[in-house]
């Protein structure tokens, strides 16, 4: 099938090398010429495990090429995806500029029916939209198309978004029409052959399946995190919490790991979206808000908790950071934990030398001229002479490291670990002072626990 994929971003890219992969014939446009003429080279600028060998396979199969030429790529398909960028505006809504700019260029070029796939996640109520700006651009040249509009969300983690386009756990389609219903099924044929994993429903309903997923796992992150924050001030261990709830089957263990908040280019935009999208419909949002409120105050805790305990006074320290990105496989560093510590640690007067496998061009690339910040090229080597070890990225890499080099090469054996990577008792043993989320020493650092009252205080 002929296809078109209307952006080569994260989303774009991955579907249009997957499409290729299973053989359909694919165009990838983008207005960013120096970035198309990397791609027809092989260039992946994007990190994502076996990304790159699949777009390079799917260049010498001749099955997938990339342009700005819109006028081809609109006249090229059956099928167009939309998976350009819909970024935050101020307000938190989702600006869909490049959304619409796709149905301008549809209705310039387009003159046999389309199907118009809105793979961007997009707020609720975008398609009707885009079908009306497209119907208003063809009015004013004087032309008729016929065209229809299918919500098809992505699911994809970073990290993992080959292999979950290869093998989708659910293939949300929100149309209407048999005709159209039959393409769509064609197109996704041959990631559907075990068992039926597409859903039909309609073109609202899909729009809105994607943002609450998300805002679901978000909320899932939130809660163990508020939980977590108790358990410090409570004296219970969050691991233990986290085992005894993760065996309710109802439950389970996705999701519920204690960290130092979650970024990246969608949990938080489109809760916002989503909040935004809320009180433009006059319905309450107060959970979703209690949910992004959370992970903003969980931001800042690695940094309260690192000014607690050097009293406030962080003029002239130096600390050790492990893991930049928002998350492990991925270079991405937008709405990173990271930078709200980093950024906070040299508003203190503190130093910062880094390491991270694979986000260390994006860090230079945000940060070209901090003074304070040093980017090394092993995990070992940030540790000479740094004051606290700062854990910020749960990579493989950095979850089994040798203890006695660190203890030997920091100044003082203490560790801020903003995601639970290691047994607290072990530590204690090896002369650490182990600060982790809602277990360990961080339970004396919100409340000193001799300034707890004994129960015959309080009988």
């Amino acid at each position: 099938m002929k296809i078109t994929v209307f952006g080569s971003g994260y989303v774009g890219l991955v579907q249009a090398a997957v499409l290729a992969e299973v053989g359909h014939d694919v165009v990838c446009m983008d207005v960013d010429q120096k970035k198309v003429d990397l791609l027809r080279q092989g260039h992946v600028s994007i990190f994502e495990p076996g990304l790159a060998s699949l777009v390079r396979e799917g260049l010498d199969s001749k099955r997938l090429q990339f342009t700005t030429d819109e006028q081809l790529a609109v006249q090229h398909a059956r099928v167009a995806f939309i998976a350009v960028g819909t970024p935050s505006r101020e307000d938190g809504s989702a600006d869909l500029r490049y959304v619409l700019s796709v149905g301008d260029a549809i209705a310039r070029h387009r003159e046999q029916p389309l199907i118009i796939v809105e793979k961007s996640t997009v707020p609720v109520g975008t398609g009707d939209t885009l079908r009306t700006h497209i119907e208003k651009a063809l009015i004013k040249v004087g032309r008729l198309l016929q065209f229809d509009i299918v919500s098809n969300p992505e699911f994809l983690k970073e990290g993992s978004a080959v292999a979950d386009c290869r093998r989708p756990d659910r293939i949300v389609i929100g149309c209407e029409g048999d005709e159209v219903r039959d393409v769509m099924r064609d197109l996704y044929s041959p990631f559907n052959r075990n068992h039926d994993r597409i859903m039909f429903m309609d073109l609202r309903s899909a729009e809105l399946t994607k943002y609450a997923a998300n805002c679901m796992l978000a909320t899932k992150i939130s809660f163990i995190n508020q939980i977590a924050e108790l358990a410090e001030h409570l004296g219970a261990d969050i691991e233990s919490v986290r085992q005894g709830i993760g065996a309710d089957t109802r439950i389970g263990y996705h999701f519920i790991y204690p960290g130092c908040g979650y970024g990246g280019s969608c949990f938080p935009k489109d809760m916002r979206a989503l909040i935004h999208s809320a009180e433009e419909a006059h319905c309450s949002s107060d959970l979703l808000q209690a949910v992004e409120a959370i992970n903003q105050r969980q931001k800042h805790k690695l940094f309260e908790r690192i000014n607690a305990f050097y009293k406030g006074d962080l003029r002239g320290k130096t600390f050790a950071l492990w893991g930049l990105a928002f998350k492990p496989n991925t270079d991405d560093m937008r709405d990173a934990p990271s930078r709200v510590l980093l950024e906070e640690l040299w508003a203190a007067g503190a130093s910062v030398r880094a390491f991270d496998p694979e986000a260390m061009q994006e860090t230079q690339n945000l940060y070209p001229d901090e003074s304070k910040l040093m980017l090394m090229g092993t995990p070992e080597s940030v540790l000479p002479g740094a004051d606290a070890l700062i854990i910020c990225t749960e990579w493989q890499q950095f979850k089994a490291p040798d203890f006695d080099l660190i203890k030997q090469r920091l100044n003082t054996p203490v560790i801020f670990d903003g995601r639970n990577l290691y047994d607290a008792e072990r530590l204690a043993r090896n002369g650490f002072q182990y600060f982790p989320m809602g277990r360990g020493e961080s339970r004396k650092l919100p409340i000193p626990l001799q300034q707890w009252p004994h129960a015959s205080d309080v009988a």
